[in-house]
C-alpha cells in the first residue's frame, strides 16, 4: 500500500488510556447512583463521543442528570483518577520514523478538543501532528466526517490514506470514507471483531505499522 496522510485514533490506540476511561465511568455511576457497567461494556463505548457513549450505557438520562454526569466524569477523569495513562511503547518511535518517511500524521479522536489539547500538552507531542479533528467539532464516529474533513484540509484522497485504531468505531469509519483500515488489537476490541468491522489488517504492535504503509 503506497499512503502518505496517516490518521490516528487516540485512546487505546496511541495512548494506553483504557483503564483509566473504565475507572472512571464506573466511578461515576456509583457516584451518581446508576447500574455499574461492565468493563467490556465501557471498552464497547470508547471512541465515541461522550453523549452517545453515555446514552449506550445508560439510556436517555434527563438534562440535568445528564449535566452532572458529564461533570462528574470529567473531574473523575482529570483530576480524580490516578490511573496511568502512558503512550504505548512503541507510539512515540513509530510517530517518528513516519515522519522521517515524511508522511503526514493526523489524529481523529472522539475527545473533546478541550481533552486532546490537554494530553497533548502534557506528553509535548502536538508537533507531532498535522492535524486533528475531535468529537465535539464534528460528527462522531463512525460517521465518516472526520476523515472527510481532514483529508479536504490536507488535501489527500481516500485512496492516500490510512486509519488506524483499536475500535470498531474506527473501523467502520474509514470504510465509510473509502480510506484503507488497520486495526491495533492491543486497544478495546480484538482482531476478530475488528476485521469484521472492516479492517483491512489487523497489527498487535505498532511497530508493524511503517512497513504497511
Amino acid at each position: 500500500m503506497q499512503s502518505r496522510l496517516v490518521i490516528f485514533d487516540w485512546d487505546g490506540t496511541l495512548m494506553d488510556s483504557i483503564d483509566r476511561i473504565v475507572s472512571s465511568m464506573q466511578v461515576t455511576a456509583k457516584h451518581m447512583c446508576l447500574p455499574v457497567p461492565e468493563v467490556q461494556a465501557v471498552k464497547d463505548i470508547i471512541g465515541l463521543s461522550l453523549e452517545p457513549a453515555i446514552e449506550r450505557l445508560f439510556g436517555v438520562l434527563p438534562s440535568a442528570q445528564y449535566d452532572a454526569f458529564l461533570a462528574r466524569y470529567r473531574d473523575e477523569y482529570v483530576d480524580l483518577n490516578v490511573t496511568p495513562t502512558p503512550l504505548f511503547p512503541t507510539a512515540l518511535a513509530v510517530l517518528e520514523e513516519l515522519k522521517r518517511r515524511q508522511h503526514i500524521i493526523a489524529v481523529a479522536t472522539g475527545k473533546a478538543r478541550k481533552g486532546l489539547d490537554r494530553v497533548w500538552r502534557e506528553v509535548a507531542m502536538s508537533d507531532f501532528f498535522d492535524a486533528s479533528r475531535c468529537a465535539d467539532e464534528t460528527r462522531g464516529k463512525p460517521h465518516p466526517q472526520m476523515l472527510h474533513e481532514l483529508m479536504a484540509q490536507l488535501q489527500f484522497e481516500p485512496h492516500q490514506t490510512v486509519m488506524v485504531g483499536d475500535s470498531e468505531h474506527d473501523m467502520r469509519m474509514a470504510k465509510a470514507a473509502g480510506t484503507y483500515a488497520i486495526g491495533v488489537d492491543f486497544g478495546v476490541h480484538d482482531a476478530t471483531r475488528l476485521t469484521a468491522a472492516g479492517a483491512d489488517v489487523v497489527i498487535s504492535d505498532l511497530n508493524q505499522l511503517p512497513t504497511l504503509i
